[in-house]
């Protein structure tokens, strides 16, 4: 099975051309994704035909659960597309079908390189049962300031939907001192949420910079998180602490966010190919 490797700002992805053909996914993430016994990556994408866009994407995580979206891994899939001839840009765009809709992308070029993807994020949803977190605990959104206690900390959690489940939590001291890995897990694993969640801790720096650090759902925490910058930039908004351009610095990296209060998020970042290769492990997973 021939793959790529590419990177958002160190968020790593395996990409593989599927044409529709099933196979046990889950357990192929699982495998491939492994990185002491595999390629090793955040996450596996297949780039599918679509009859509503120019290619549908699918993500799966080293845990083997299907994720709804990723901002890093979509910018990756339209390089890729575009770089191999399956998309064709439309004035430097193209549309992709992910599970949350279609969403539109669009590649900057200099000297005939890609140097950045913009990628439409969909508008942000604040209903609950959108998110979801349970609806015995609260039935209407925004969801700000949700008090939590986890090992000591007391968290207060501003949550909403990317298109996959977010909760944003803001510190004053710096976001590597916080205790991400061991707060993440509780937080994705929380009963107050039957999806699990993706976890950002935030600190704003000024009305245009943040930093964060994510726990992403079904992968621990990594280097960066496209969604996970929207929720963090989204949130931040709601608060009133930043304006409608936000640069967000990741441990891998910056991305730039937009958002204007009302419309659809935009994330604009790197996309880069790691290296290209052929796994030989699967025929230990027999198609359906």
């Amino acid at each position: 099975m021939k793959f790529a490797k590419m990177q958002g700002t160190g968020n790593d992805f395996i990409l593989v051309e599927a044409q529709g053909e099933e196979r046990d996914w889950p357990g192929l993430a699982r495998a491939l994704c492994d990185r002491h016994f595999g390629i090793g990556a955040d996450g596996l994408i297949l780039v599918l035909p679509s009859r509503l866009a120019e290619v549908r994407m699918r993500i799966f995580n080293p845990d083997g659960s299907e994720a709804e979206m990723c901002g890093n891994g979509i910018r990756c899939l339209t390089r890729y597309a575009v770089e191999r001839g399956l998309a064709e840009p439309n004035e430097g765009g193209i549309a992709i079908e992910t599970v949350p809709g279609i969403l539109m992308a669009q590649l900057f070029t200099e000297d005939g390189r890609t140097h950045n993807v913009r990628v439409s994020m969909g508008q942000p949803r604040f209903a609950p049962a959108e998110i979801p977190i349970q609806a015995k605990v609260i039935t209407e959104g925004p969801v700000l300031d949700l008090p939590l206690a986890i090992e000591g900390e007391h968290l207060e959690l501003t949550c909403l939907s990317m298109g996959n489940p977010h909760a944003v939590h803001f510190t004053s001291e710096p976001v590597e001192n916080f205790p991400l890995e061991t707060i993440g897990p509780k937080i994705e694993t929380h009963p107050l949420f039957p999806k699990r969640v993706n976890f950002e801790v935030v600190r704003v720096l000024a009305r245009d910079s943040m930093e964060v650090r994510v726990w992403e759902r079904g992968v621990g925490a990594t280097l960066a998180c496209g969604s996970g910058a929207c929720a963090a930039m989204v949130a931040a908004r709601l608060h009133g602490l930043v304006d409608d351009r936000v640069d967000i610095k990741l441990p891998g990296g910056t991305l730039t966010v937009e958002w204007d209060g009302s419309n659809e998020a935009y994330l604009t970042g790197p996309a880069e190919l790691v290296f290209e290769g052929e796994w030989f492990g699967e025929k230990s997973f027999n198609k359906n």
